[in-house]
């Protein structure tokens, strides 16, 4: 064998080495790659030009717009998450759903899609739906497995639903490795590929996948009756519950999904400025929770954030520019008579958050997981430089292409990688690492880029709910009553892992489903 390809292969094992150890994902990738960096300088395999792009290469993770809008996100989902709005949807959609047959397991899928396009933190919406609705559900007779499986499913689906986390950061890897493919293929002027893109793109599967998820519990609860049964008391319950608490409780999340995916799809904000949005949102949302008495500040606020991105669609807002009409003038003095209504909103729902102690809490946790991703993002660069210094892309490319099957032979060997490392790994290390070394080889082998970072966000989620590993399954684990065996987990969620993989193929056959609104919206 080749002695750089040798070296190519410890720096993988040695990787997975530590990371089995227990030892940190960010410096054992960043360490393997400094000590392998050594090794191929002394052993003369290493191009000792790459070690001049390390500081280019942390610095453009620095300036990397796109990347602006994983700790807004957090933010959003965090807040959300304190400030008990799952709690409150799950309460009222059972209590709608539940002299249906089945309808507490419905209930759990939809507030699941909810809390996955509202806040995208899956440890979070399994561990919180495990909390408050496995209890219930078991109380009223369900299947263990059922529920169980129903709850750990639900919580994955913010995989897939935009806006999401795992969406956000393939779409940035895959921009790089689509310009990189492109560029390669002697394409100086290729299309971009943006995460707005991937959000289009996963919508109809999101939704497709949560229909799925519906059928199945139906058929389930007409099949077994025992198995989901209704609500015995939910008459009295369903009476209770009156349109303004159900619009209470549904309005708010759905309005700022329209308003993050609205603004995205609609081509009035990037991403990043979205996730912005949604950051504000989720801040009026917590500030009306904590005191909804006094919600004037927060209608206020979201009455003139409503109308500034209208504004921002109908006129040119940008100031101290020349030539701005009268119009546009007018525009942007009430636009900023509008920001001070935003800012008495976001002020008065700050003091009440921080009141209630949730705003530390909720800055904590941002700062933790931001934190960890940009580290393990830096972590990975250095992984995957040092990696193609030894010329690694070459070989993997090589590997790749002389598969039988062609590029049919390699996505699926690439498919099952990521699965099965998505048992021992988290999807951001799946994604810096794995992402930038085969994506820009697939994507030279004529695969659309939206396809392929749909196929592997669902590819990943299907991991992370498969058992023994499944990272779902262990989240869920903690918070199981003792009567629920580890056995009903996984029984529960098998289904689900077959409606994936059914997903999975439904996908396959048919990328228009990724491709079409894309395509329609961007052009």
């Amino acid at each position: 064998m080749d002695p750089a390809a040798l070296l190519c292969l410890l720096m993988f094992v040695t990787a997975c080495g530590f990371l089995l150890a227990g030892y940190p994902v960010a410096f054992t990738l960043g360490g393997t790659a400094l000590l392998f960096t050594a090794i191929g300088l002394v052993t003369g395999e290493f191009d000792p030009d790459f070690i001049g792009l390390i500081p280019e290469r942390i610095y453009g993770t620095m300036t990397n717009d796109t990347l602006l809008a994983v700790p807004l996100f957090v933010f959003m989902g965090v807040m959300l998450e304190r400030s008990k709005i799952a709690e409150e949807l799950l309460e009222s959609m059972g209590q709608l759903m539940g002299r249906v047959r089945g309808g507490l397991g419905i209930s759990v899928t939809i507030v699941g899609a909810l809390l996955a396009a509202s806040t995208g933190i899956v440890g979070a919406t399994v561990v919180t739906m495990g909390l408050l609705s496995l209890p219930t559900m078991l109380k009223r007779g369900y299947s263990p497995a059922l529920a169980s499986g129903s709850i750990a499913a639900a919580g994955t689906l913010g995989q897939i639903i935009p806006p999401s986390i795992v969406l956000v950061l393939l779409g940035d890897q895959l921009s790089s490795a689509w310009q990189s493919a492109q560029l390669e293929m002697g394409n100086w002027s290729p299309e971009p590929l943006s995460v707005g893109d991937l959000f289009a793109g996963a919508l109809i599967p999101g939704l497709g996948l949560v229909l799925l998820y519906i059928i199945y519990q139906f058929i389930v609860s007409i099949l077994h009756p025992t198995a989901a049964p209704p609500v015995e008391d939910s008459a009295h319950n369903h009476n209770r519950l009156s349109f303004g608490r159900l619009m209470a409780a549904f309005l708010p999340p759905i309005l700022l999904i329209i308003a993050v995916l609205g603004s995205i799809l609609a081509g009035i904000a990037t991403p990043t400025e979205a996730a912005a949005v949604g950051a504000v949102g989720a801040i009026l949302m917590a500030g009306y929770r904590i005191d909804p008495a006094n919600a004037r500040p927060v209608y206020a606020a979201t009455f003139a954030l409503v109308v500034l991105l209208i504004m921002a669609q109908l006129f040119d807002l940008r100031m101290g520019r020349d030539g701005a009409g009268a119009g546009d003038k007018i525009a942007i003095m009430l636009a900023g008579l509008l920001c001070g209504l935003v800012v008495w909103g976001i002020v008065v729902s700050l003091m009440r958050a921080h009141g209630q102690q949730i705003l530390q809490e909720v800055m904590q946790s941002t700062t933790r997981i931001s934190s960890m991703v940009f580290v393990i993002l830096i972590g990975a660069a250095l992984f995957s430089l040092v990696f193609k210094g030894f010329y690694g892309d070459d070989y993997i490319h090589e590997f790749l292409t002389d598969l039988p099957g062609g590029k049919l032979g390699a996505l699926i060997l690439v498919m099952l990688v990521m699965f099965l490392l998505g048992f021992f790994l988290d999807f951001i290390e799946i994604t810096f690492v794995v992402v930038p070394i085969v994506a820009p080889v697939l994507l030279m082998m004529d695969i659309n880029p939206i396809w392929l970072g749909i196929m592997m966000a669902m590819n990943l989620q299907t991991s992370f709910l498969t058992p023994p590993f499944g990272f779902a399954l262990f989240y869920l684990r903690g918070v199981t009553p003792p009567e629920v065996k580890t056995t009903d987990i996984y029984k529960g969620v098998i289904p689900y892992v077959m409606i994936q993989i059914l997903a999975l193929v439904i996908l396959w056959n048919w990328p228009e489903l990724t491709t079409w609104l894309p395509t329609v919206i961007f052009g």
